[in-house]
């Protein structure tokens, strides 16, 4: 129990990128329809192929961070995405949501590795 309550917020961050990343494949989970700026941005990112990348990419790192291997890096990793999917929440769609979440989530998985990055600091 003592080493799964600090590992937490790290699974819930693995498991969230996971799930979402699969949908975006698999259209489990139906979001509500987009309007606006946001409809034209996602349509922009759909029809360049550049969102399935993306969501191969969450798939991938959520996985690894769910599967504790190279979790210091993978949670690096993610944290582009987290900052560009708070930023899309904030700037084009007016509505924040899950963003804040996971910048939070993603920033306490790092700090929880920061002695793995110490070496690219010095």
């Amino acid at each position: 129990m003592k080493n799964i309550v600090p590992n937490i917020p790290a699974y819930l961050l693995g498991f969230i990128f996971l799930v979402f990343g699969l949908n975006g494949f698999l259209h489990f989970i139906p979001l509500p329809p987009m309007t606006g700026n946001a409809a034209t941005f996602i349509g922009v990112l759909v029809s360049t192929g550049f969102l399935a990348l993306v969501k191969a990419l969450e798939v991938i790192y959520g996985g690894l961070i769910l599967a504790n291997i190279q979790r210091p890096l993978a949670a690096v990793l993610l944290a582009p995405i987290s900052v560009c999917i708070l930023l899309f929440e904030l700037l084009i769609a007016n509505a924040p949501g899950i963003g804040i979440l996971l910048v939070a989530l993603n920033a306490y998985v790092i700090y929880q590795n920061k002695d793995k990055y110490m070496g690219m600091l010095k």
